[in-house]
């Protein structure tokens, strides 16, 4: 049976002017939104460790050689995942080369899939989300979900993640009309599902096609019946999605002899689930406890929704539909041993147009308990506050009395200038106008630590610090020359080149050096000792032509980088 949508917002626009203008042009100030929210620090944003960095070289390595088919970092084949999103990568790089725009040598070519991925997942939230819960509250999702802090994040790195959330938000949209509507769903809408699902496999394998079937499989059981399913052309529709990735499986199951099977699926995904062997772990509710963090400065808004949409998933079709989205893959991905924050996003859209239809119907809006909306409320000033402090401590911790960037005291006050905002808001009782002013005035503080803090922590840019050093001390060297031990970081391979070549101990570092003339090491602190002793061995006189001096945020320690070679 059939159950009737929830009737659209009332006609006086309770978010003020903003909205009224916004109405008129809802996917131009979307796309504006983003803009503000994602360009500050994307080109400035040195390459980071370690995905970024890894997926950036190995796209470069395809752009370089011609061979789209087969993942490699230097010499290694790393066939973990399926190569979508190094295709976007080369063709956004090739395309801003023939441009002249950009070039291979820079990282936020390689940023422009995830930022584009972002801004589409916005536009799909707004597109779909009006046949849930209305044009105003999908508007004002889709604006929740672009200033969320770890999309924010997710469009400034050149990985996979922001992409797979545009396609997973436009499969569950083409899902939610199929659910509400199966009789007017289309042969075409449901050929664009499956092919949506079947890029989604290009992009992370199952984790695209888990949120629909799970939430399908939801849905049918709190129904008892699935007339949707019909309308979705599944005996079809299935070959279709295999069909869309079928020849770049069947091609890299040629090229690697069966072996990407093998590290994919044992080697990657069931590590993560069952051994956390990525060093990634978190308990069961890990989820949950940063969801205030993840989904800053929305999420407060959506905690204090999650009572009521319970309360109408009995009631409201939409409010089951989007529980179903969330709730079946959160629990699984709560149950999954390897954890990371952007693990969730392909949930934050159904999230997010929750929170926004209970901002947006006073009518039906039901307050939750007092103790929820105090720590909704105090997660919200706590996660402002912290980012403001954070912002301002991060200079502390890494430039050790150098002259602090300017964003690092802007940061503080504009946290606290949204948070002001937002609360005087809520005090006055309209709480849609309270998530519209926290998505807007958020990218105040995201700007000013992507754009005036982060880029100019210079401890932390080893890479690019050893790439100039390089070329001041030894220009012209070719990247198969040179050698590097004590930091074997992908981002220093994307910024000196694809040669360089990790060592791994300070002895294979003195023999590299011995073993051809013009060639340079950098040596890390902790290898030194052992450097010096087979340098001796070798009857060799290494020469320091400089050091760099960093922190390696991904082991959390400091470390000192020489460079050597040998006098001519």
């Amino acid at each position: 049976m059939h159950i009737a949508p929830p009737a659209a917002s009332p006609d006086r626009p309770p978010l003020g002017t903003a909205l009224a203008v916004a109405e008129r042009r809802p996917r131009l100030f979307l796309l504006l939104l983003c803009l503000l929210l994602y360009l500050p620090g994307f080109f400035t944003l040195p390459a980071t460790d370690r995905d970024e960095a890894r997926f950036a070289q190995a796209t470069r390595q395809m752009v370089e050689t011609g061979d789209h088919v087969r993942i490699r970092f230097g010499e290694e084949e790393r066939n973990k995942k399926p190569a979508g999103i190094h295709w976007l990568q080369s063709a956004s790089v090739q395309a801003l080369e023939a441009a002249g725009l950009g070039s291979r040598d820079d990282i936020w070519a390689y940023r422009v899939p995830s930022f584009a991925g972002a801004v589409l997942a916005v536009l799909a939230t707004f597109h779909w989300g009006r046949a849930l819960v209305g044009r105003r509250a999908a508007f004002l999702g889709a604006a929740m979900l672009a200033s969320s802090l770890v999309l924010v994040i997710e469009a400034h790195i050149a990985k996979t993640d922001a992409a797979l959330l545009a396609v997973v938000t436009a499969a569950m949209g083409l899902f939610g009309a199929a659910y509400l509507r199966p009789g007017a769903f289309s042969a075409k809408q449901a050929a664009a599902f499956w092919l949506v699902l079947g890029a989604s496999v290009l992009l992370k394998g199952p984790v695209g096609p888990m949120v629909p079937l799970l939430a399908g499989i939801t849905l049918a059981v709190a129904d008892k019946g699935a007339p949707w399913l019909k309308a979705l052309r599944p005996l079809w529709g299935v070959p279709l999605m295999l069909l869309a990735g079928a020849p770049w499986f069947v091609a890299i199951g040629i090229a690697t002899e069966g072996r990407f099977f093998a590290e994919a699926v044992g080697g990657d995904m069931l590590a993560k689930i069952g051994s956390g062997e990525e060093k990634h772990w978190g308990p069961p509710g890990y989820y949950l406890l940063t969801f205030p963090i993840a989904a800053f400065p929305g999420a407060w808004i959506v905690l204090l929704a999650l009572p009521s949409g319970w309360r109408d998933r009995r009631t409201v079709a939409a409010a089951r539909f989007l529980l179903a989205w969330a709730v079946p893959s959160w629990l699984v991905f709560e149950a999954v041993q390897t954890k990371l924050p952007h693990y969730t996003l392909p949930l934050f859209p159904a999230l997010m147009l929750l929170g926004a239809a209970w901002a947006m119907d006073p009518l039906r809006r039901i307050p939750p308990r007092r103790w929820w909306r105090a720590a909704a409320v105090a997660a919200l000033v706590l996660v402002a506050v912290g980012f403001g402090l954070a912002a301002l401590a991060a200079p502390w911790f890494t430039l050790r009395g150098v002259l602090w960037p300017w964003g690092a005291f802007l940061a503080p006050p504009l946290a606290l200038l949204l948070l002001w905002a937002v609360l005087c808001a809520a005090r006055r009782g309209d709480h849609g106008r309270a998530a519209l002013l926290g998505a807007l005035l958020a990218a105040l503080p995201y700007a000013a630590a992507l754009e005036g803090v982060a880029p100019r922590l210079q401890p932390l840019w080893i890479a690019p610090r050893l790439e100039a050093l390089l070329a001041e001390r030894a220009p012209g060297l070719p990247a198969s020359d040179f050698g590097i031990t004590g930091y074997a970081e992908p981002s220093a391979v994307f910024a000196v080149g694809t040669g360089t070549n990790l060592l791994r101990t300070g002895g294979d570092a003195a023999r590299f050096l011995a073993g051809a003339p013009g060639r340079v090491v950098a040596v890390g602190n902790r290898a030194e000792a052992d450097f010096r002793a087979e340098a001796a061995a070798l009857r060799i006189a290494p020469v320091e032509i400089g050091t760099v001096t960093g922190l390696n945020y991904t082991r959390g320690r400091w470390i000192t980088l020489i460079l050597y070679r040998l006098d001519p």
